[in-house]
C-alpha cells in the first residue's frame, strides 16, 4: 500500500453504500470517540454522511459496503477504484455478496423482478406502475472483489468497530491491515 499523497497535509477517506443493509456504516459510526480524531485527522470527501454527488478524484481509502446488485453499483464502483488508492470491502456484503446475494438461487433478475412487480398476487389497487425507475438488476449479485480489485478486506456482518478503526489506521498510515486472528464471518 501507498502512504498519503504527499503533497496533501490530511488524507481524504471516502464511504460508498452498494448493495447493503446500512449496518456497516452504522458500525463505522460507532467508533464513537475515535470518530472525533479521525473528523481532525482526514478529509472525509464522499459517502452518506457528505452532500457530494460525484465521487471525488485522489481519494486514499475507501470504506466500499454492500455487494453489486445494479448497473448502477458496477459503474460507481469502477469509478471509486480508478480513484482511490486503497479500497476496503467492508462487511460481508461486500466480501461475500451475503444476503444481497440470496437471490442469485432463483437464476439471475427476472425472476426477481417478475415476482416482486409483475406477480399479480401482489397487485394492490392504485399502486402505480413505474417502469425505468428502477436500476437495471445484474444476472448475479457480486461481491466487490469479482468487479473490482480489492486491498483489504473487512468480513463481518458488521464488522466490530474496533477492526474498522484498525483497518482505517493501518491503511490511512500506507500499511496493510494485518487482522489475522482476529477475522469474523456473520
Amino acid at each position: 500500500m501507498d502512504p498519503v499523497t504527499p503533497q496533501r497535509t490530511r488524507p481524504r477517506l471516502a464511504t460508498v453504500w452498494l448493495g447493503g443493509c446500512s449496518g456497516c456504516h452504522m458500525s463505522f459510526l460507532d467508533l464513537d470517540e475515535r470518530l472525533l480524531d479521525l473528523a481532525a485527522r482526514v478529509d472525509l470527501v464522499y459517502g452518506p454522511l457528505v452532500d457530494a454527488k460525484v465521487f471525488p478524484e485522489d481519494v486514499d481509502v475507501t470504506l466500499v459496503e454492500g455487494a453489486v446488485a445494479t448497473d448502477e453499483h458496477l459503474r460507481l464502483l469502477r469509478l471509486v477504484r480508478a480513484r482511490t488508492r486503497v479500497l476496503v470491502a467492508f462487511g460481508d456484503c461486500a466480501v461475500t455478496g451475503n444476503v444481497t446475494a440470496i437471490r442469485n438461487a432463483l437464476g439471475g433478475a427476472l425472476p426477481v423482478l417478475d415476482r416482486a412487480y409483475r406477480d399479480p398476487r401482489d397487485l394492490r389497487p392504485g399502486l402505480p406502475e413505474a417502469p425505468g425507475i428502477l436500476p437495471r438488476l445484474l444476472d448475479r449479485v457480486l461481491p466487490v472483489h469479482q468487479a473490482v480489485k480489492v486491498d483489504a478486506f473487512l468480513p463481518g456482518c458488521p464488522p466490530h468497530p474496533d477492526l474498522i478503526h484498525d483497518v482505517l489506521e493501518d491503511a490511512l498510515a500506507g500499511r496493510a491491515p494485518d487482522l489475522s486472528g482476529r477475522l469474523r464471518f456473520g
